[in-house]
């Protein structure tokens, strides 16, 4: 949470010159709180896994959140229970009318289909369209960021010769952009995907802005419209194990992939991977929620963002 201290004080400058959130008095008395409306549309087939891993990391924070878990009408999981489904999930149909403080979409398997080819594309469609007059900050993750660059952007994805698994150092390119509050100049996140977007065609749109970067993994977070609109690249989600689990599923398939790099000691499977990447993914986070999403949303949520 923020320092609150007298709008006056010297230290207010220097605070706020290290990139320390200060929160003046004035501002404090004129803020009224209510507890924030996130949705998540989750389009991973094992939802149980993606909702607790996410649910974790949004949890780590004072804030008050109220979660609306929202599936595809178009495809069903055939890979979780329907009873939890039916319990928990709801589709966009059912809250298109509501506004949200912030929206998550997630990842999904589809990464070798075009976009046009995926059975749920014209809903997911509507749903980004939608988010920009109904949603305060939404958040794009692995290929849902590159969904998200290739609908309001027309950023394409390219296939990777080989699939990008491992746990990457990344650098981060502003140091005092709000998303990267506490973190380290060099910090550490996993990738599991087929696909990527290039530095290159960010670079060349001037709506979008590279934060993150990894001289491995390559792009790893976008910016767009102010922090309405972020695009992170990798999982930073993901728990200890996520990434040895998808190595030893695709093994009984009877594929052969490649060992996850930089997650096992020694790169050899047997041994127990280590967990890097803790401090970063509760961070980004947090940071989104606090910086993009309950900083800079209107209180009054059935106003029109735009």
């Amino acid at each position: 949470m923020p320092i609150k201290i007298a709008d006056s004080l010297p230290a207010r400058a220097v605070l706020e010159s290290e990139n320390i959130f200060v929160m003046t008095e004035h501002r404090a008395m004129t803020q009224d709180i209510r507890p924030l409306r996130i949705g998540l549309l989750n389009l991973m087939p094992l939802k149980i896994v993606t909702e607790t891993q996410i649910l974790r990391c949004l949890s780590n924070t004072p804030l008050q959140i109220e979660i609306d878990l929202l599936q595809t009408e178009t495809y069903q999981s055939s890979h979780t229970p329907e009873d939890h489904l039916l319990t928990f999930y709801r589709t966009f149909h059912e809250i298109r009318d509501k506004k949200y403080d912030g929206f998550i979409i997630t990842g999904a398997p589809v990464e070798l289909m075009d976009y046009e080819q995926i059975d749920y594309w014209q809903e997911i469609c509507e749903i980004m369209e939608w988010t920009k007059t109904h949603v305060h900050s939404t958040l794009h993750i692995c290929w849902g960021a590159q969904a998200g660059l290739y609908y309001h952007y027309g950023i394409p994805k390219y296939e990777l010769p080989e699939k990008m698994s491992g746990v990457f150092e990344h650098k981060v390119l502003f140091p005092k952009e709000n998303l990267f509050r506490g973190f380290n100049d060099v910090f550490f996140a996993p990738h599991s995907r087929h696909t990527e977007v290039r530095q290159a065609d960010i670079e060349k749109d001037a709506r979008l802005r590279l934060l993150s970067v990894s001289d491995e993994a390559g792009v790893y977070i976008v910016e767009a419209k102010y922090g309405r609109q972020i695009f992170v690249f990798g999982h930073s989600e993901y728990d200890k194990n996520t990434l040895k689990e998808e190595y030893l599923r695709d093994q009984g398939r009877g594929l052969s992939p490649i060992i996850p790099k930089h997650y096992f000691p020694g790169d050899d499977p047997s041994c127990e991977p280590s967990m890097t990447w803790r401090a970063h993914g509760n961070l980004l986070y947090t940071n989104w929620l606090n910086y993009y999403v309950y900083q800079t949303t209107p209180y009054y949520l059935d106003r029109s963002f735009e």
